[in-house]
């Protein structure tokens, strides 16, 4: 296996994704050479000036041509045409990954072009809705999973190198077909998407002019909807990409439910029981990782009096002892709920500092 320090990575494409794998790259094998591309200029200049880019060009050229691995990081329809570019760019032994959340398109695309031998699939299972370079950080991918997806025809010690590589920068690999990944995936990311926005849109649709239903909105309603506030291009196109994938667990939930339709129609309260305990228990033996393909939300919740200035005084606590805050507001509906403040973080660090700043200034704490 070839010292990584020695190694020179190509990135096309640095936004959230490629950044924190450039970052993190750069912390674990310091000595590495590592050039970056992107069609704008800001990334290239700040890749540049933080220390992570040995080198930064505007346009993809012969310059890549010394790269032991390139990472596709742009939507999906652009890391195939850059493929094409690469073809007649790369050296022999060159590997060539991406980052993308759907995998059997590209790999066909590597199959046309009859570039197998260059090519390993990759899927950092970790992200944000913050999506700039600006964002990305070193640490983003560690405890994560990350799909390998291999050609047939790509050499055994290059998927070796390249899933030590991963593990290096502190993500957990997973090696998987590119057929299975893009069916698992439609049913623990892309359906949940989908549901979560029609959702919203049902009790969009069917609220009254009152808008009640919005009014009242409890933090279930607001949790299993959370992802619903993403980007619409973005899932545009993942869903025309796995198409064929998420239909088919579409047409699963859709059965499902209307299993369930008709155990509440004919009161089968034992089947709804059971429903329920056999969700619950699947749901409390998934394993907590730091990062996932959604991203997790920080929140705590607190009592508070309901006096003028109580809302500024927790912020002003957590203000002095340097902990940022995302969000924060009163919860109405306190159904499923303790605390009557809800605040929310950027990471789990500073949820809990804040949990300790709080409880030293005697408030009561909740954390979920």
């Amino acid at each position: 296996m070839r010292n990584p320090e020695e190694l020179t990575f190509g990135f096309i494409g640095i936004g959230l994704i490629g950044g924190s794998v450039a970052k993190a790259l750069r912390r674990v094998y310091p000595g590495c050479k590592i050039i970056v591309y992107n069609r704008g200029a800001k990334p290239r200049v700040m890749a540049k000036n933080d220390g992570t880019a040995n080198i930064a060009i505007d346009k993809v050229d012969d310059t890549l041509q010394e790269c032991n691995y390139i990472f596709l990081c742009t939507p999906v329809e652009r890391n195939v045409e850059y493929l094409k570019t690469l073809k007649d760019i790369i050296k022999k032994d060159c590997i060539i990954t991406d980052v993308g959340s759907v995998k059997t398109n590209i790999h066909e695309s590597v199959s046309k072009l009859k570039m197998e031998t260059n090519f390993i699939g990759g899927h950092p299972m970790a992200g944000s809705e913050k999506t700039s370079y600006e964002f990305a950080n070193d640490r983003l991918l560690e405890n994560a999973y990350y799909a390998v997806t291999p050609t047939d025809k790509v050499e055994q010690s290059y998927i070796e190198e390249y899933t030590k590589i991963i593990s290096d920068i502190g993500a957990i690999p997973i090696s998987i077909t590119y057929k299975e990944h893009d069916r698992v995936v439609a049913a623990i990311s892309h359906l949940p998407h989908i549901i979560a926005s029609s959702l919203v849109n049902l009790v969009k649709h069917n609220d009254s002019d009152s808008e009640y239903m919005k009014t009242i909105a409890a933090g279930g309603f607001k949790d299993i909807t959370r992802i619903a506030s993403s980007s619409p291009e973005m899932w545009e196109q993942i869903c025309m990409t796995n198409n064929t994938n998420i239909s088919e667990m579409l047409e699963l939930y859709i059965n499902d439910l209307k299993t369930i339709q008709n155990e509440l129609d004919t009161k089968n309260g034992q089947a709804i029981n059971d429903l329920i305990s056999e969700s619950r228990d699947y749901r409390d033996n998934l394993d907590e990782h730091n990062n996932s393909i959604i991203q997790r939300s920080y929140s705590i919740f607190c009592d508070i009096i309901d006096e003028s200035g109580a809302i500024a005084t927790i912020a002003t606590i957590l203000a002095t002892n340097g902990v940022s805050i995302k969000n924060i507001g009163i919860i109405h509906n306190r159904e499923h709920e303790e605390g009557v403040l809800k605040i929310s973080f950027y990471d789990e660090v500073s949820a809990n500092k804040a949990i300790e700043q709080l409880e030293r200034h005697r408030y009561k704490v909740f954390k979920r």
